[in-house]
């Protein structure tokens, strides 16, 4: 059963088959935990709104209205409605669990490079995450996921023109944003 396609596996979701909504999990679950995990910073809460993506998800599939729309892009909705609700519960906490500062090293052979390395990249998640929403969610989208600007266009829901635009002017805040943190 797992060969099947989304459209056939959501339609059998849909009726009530609970190993074709497995099959649409495990396509999934990374995905949406990585979206997530990027937008919060913690592998906690990851876990925890991933588990609450796909719960939610359960508990509608029966009512899901395709809309000519990837089943993914409902995920990411569902996930970026729980992240936007996650941040303003926990008005933006600043600290790092240590379990989730070992996932952010590189491994390299001088501890000077490991040093710049992980000051860079925390620079630049901090520059991200002080970006509006929406322009974080872009930048996951295409960065991390490697979406093309058609399927941002869905899961945003906005026209691919507009993406292409925000992702121009999204680009710009960014570097703006990191050469004022580098000063």
């Amino acid at each position: 059963m797992a060969d099947i396609s989304d459209d056939e596996a959501l339609e059998s979701a849909i009726q009530g088959d609970g190993d074709a909504f497995s099959i649409l999990y495990e396509r999934y679950v990374t995905r949406i935990y990585n979206y997530i995990y990027y937008r919060t910073g913690s592998s906690y809460d990851a876990e925890d709104l991933t588990e609450r993506v796909f719960l939610r998800a359960l508990g509608h599939i029966q009512t899901y209205n395709n809309r000519g729309v990837p089943f993914s892009a409902w995920l990411y909705r569902i996930a970026h409605n729980l992240v936007a609700n996650w941040h303003r519960d926990n008005s933006r906490r600043k600290e790092v669990p240590l379990e989730d500062q070992k996932n952010l090293h590189l491994r390299v052979e001088h501890p000077e490079i490991a040093l710049v390395t992980n000051q860079d990249q925390e620079v630049l998640l901090q520059a991200i995450r002080s970006l509006a929403d929406e322009r974080q969610q872009l930048i996951i989208l295409k960065f991390v996921e490697h979406l093309s600007n058609a399927e941002v266009a869905m899961i945003m829901g906005r026209s691919e023109g507009a993406i292409k635009s925000l992702y121009h002017r999204t680009l710009q805040s960014l570097r703006d944003e990191m050469e004022k943190r580098t000063k």
